[in-house]
């Protein structure tokens, strides 16, 4: 059956657009998307009159000349089936290949990345579904919820080139659990939590007290054997020389003791719920007060060694600032002479990745990364793709972004409570200072850049007195009325995150 018996089959249901790349013939059947007139978008199946491959699935049947045709609800059930089916459409463990973390807000976004990743050539592979449990309870969506709307992206552009899936930010066992259950395979501990930052300016006896504190039972240790690990002889990262001394040691430790133990609960916990599963891990430090020195990073990595932790990918704090959707604040000569450290580090104790996270619009670090690792690297975006569905609705419906622009402004103060940003309220444009057509150069202004970006939570969630939300389904109209202007400002604002890291990408 080819594409023109398709369009046959659906001459007696008119209004029907077919998504051409997703037609895919599995077996005796053809799966693929269709919208509506109303831009609402189906599952259609067509298979023989019998045929076993549509049993498991829920939907509108239709007999065509003795072909089945199944209309099917994007529900969660169908997902699940058309994943068994198509294997294709399930993430897989990608190792020490190039990444690029692409999170997804909306649930819209997958078509505009996986172009922009195709354009961008190289070995790169992309993390369609990756979204932190903090992120998903602030857009109240699901794990579930966050995987399907990758895989029926992933459907839409017909991409058979592998693809992870990013349970981001965990925090505890039972966020592992909520994400197993789903599929994904690529987790990322989080136990910020747990670094001890102020010990960076803490007093000698004060440190020595807290370090003589630390869960040494959970870390199969003692000050005694840490002390002849490390100050015996220096750690030789190629050309680097990592000394430490006492001091060092114990800031070191003290700092990051207990978030290694909490690791080490995490990654115990996952391998005994992800027996007979693939799945990798990356380890998160990013979220903390202070960098991550390059003694620091070998302690972490020597440590979760010794403790039977395997990892692919280590998110450290580098130096500078990562705000949240602006470039990075900082010497960049200096962030890749630290980087090219830790690049070292990572391939002596490793090898594995070195993640930047918050790392959405981060233009000027992207090139230093790239090579200073030599694409053993992963990148995380988020936030990123979210204010390019307000640049898209700004040129579509520019009285939507004044009052959601509006409504961020009022929420500022508060929501900035929990991100690392530095925007001011009154270097921001007023809203009524803009004409329409000036409206999508807010996403190019630092100060509404960030106001936007840390309020999505409230703009999406918010609702009026009577419970009815007030900004997200107008928002989910316009993108889902215009999915190519969406799909199209994705790729354009993707391709200058992705051109740096295609160019020194590796396929390992």
């Amino acid at each position: 059956m080819d594409n023109i018996s398709i369009e046959s089959l659906l001459t007696n249901l008119p209004g029907l657009k077919v998504l051409k790349p997703s037609v895919t013939r599995q077996g005796e059947a053809q799966y693929f998307l269709v919208d509506t007139e109303k831009g609402q978008r189906q599952l259609a199946i067509t298979a023989s009159v019998g045929s076993p491959q549509l049993a498991q699935f829920s939907g509108q049947p239709h007999v065509v000349d003795n072909q089945r045709l199944l209309l099917c609800p994007l529900t969660a059930e169908n997902a699940t089936e058309l994943r068994k089916q198509l294997d294709w459409l399930r993430p897989t463990t990608q190792g020490l290949r190039t990444g690029v973390g692409l999170g997804d807000r909306l649930g819209l976004a997958t078509p505009g990345h996986l172009r922009a990743v195709h354009e961008a050539g190289g070995h790169l592979v992309p993390f369609p579904a990756q979204q932190s449990i903090r992120e998903m309870s602030r857009t109240g969506r699901t794990p579930q919820q966050v995987m399907d709307d990758a895989m029926w992206g992933v459907f839409t552009e017909g991409w058979r080139s592998g693809f992870g899936a990013d349970a981001d930010h965990l925090k505890t066992p039972a966020d592992i659990d909520s994400c197993l259950a789903v599929g994904y395979t690529f987790y990322t501990f989080d136990p910020g939590d747990y670094v001890e930052s102020t010990v960076d300016t803490t007093d000698t006896p004060a440190l020595h007290a807290r370090f003589e504190a630390l869960p040494w039972a959970q870390l199969a240790d003692n000050p005694t054997t840490l002390a002849a690990r490390y100050l015996s002889q220096p750690t030789i990262c190629e050309e680097h020389t990592i000394r430490f001394d006492e001091l060092t040691l114990m800031r070191a430790a003290v700092k990051y003791g207990r978030a290694i133990a909490q690791v080490v609960k995490m990654y115990l916990h996952l391998e005994q719920v992800g027996k007979g599963r693939d799945w990798e891990v990356e380890i998160s430090v990013d979220e903390t007060e202070t960098p991550t020195t390059h003694a620091e990073h070998v302690y972490i990595a020597t440590e979760l060694r010794r403790l039977g932790v395997r990892w692919v990918s280590l998110a450290p704090r580098y130096i500078g600032r990562f705000e949240k959707g602006v470039d990075y604040i900082g010497d960049v000569d200096a962030f890749e002479e630290d980087m090219s450290v830790h690049a070292a580090i990572a391939r002596t104790l490793g090898p594995y990745k070195l993640s930047l996270h918050s790392g959405s619009d981060k233009f000027s670090v992207y090139e230093a990364a790239a090579r200073q690792t030599r694409g053993v690297v992963h990148l995380k975006t988020a936030g990123t793709s979210y204010l390019e569905a307000l640049r898209t609705i700004a040129r579509l419906d520019p009285e939507l972004l004044r009052s959601i622009y509006t409504f961020a402004r009022s929420r500022y103060e508060t929501d900035r409570a929990s991100y690392h940003v530095s925007a001011q309220l009154d270097r921001a444009p007023q809203p009524a200072s803009l004409t329409d057509a000036a409206l999508p150069t807010l996403l190019d202004q630092f100060d509404a850049r960030e106001i936007l970006h840390v309020t999505f939570g409230s703009v999406l969630t918010t609702q009026t007195a009577t419970g009815q939300s007030t900004f997200y389904p107008h928002i989910m109209e316009v993108l889902r009325t215009h999915p190519d202007a969406y799909a199209a400002d994705l790729q354009a604002h993707f391709l200058r995150h992705l051109r740096p890291f295609a160019k020194w990408s590796v396929a390992i």
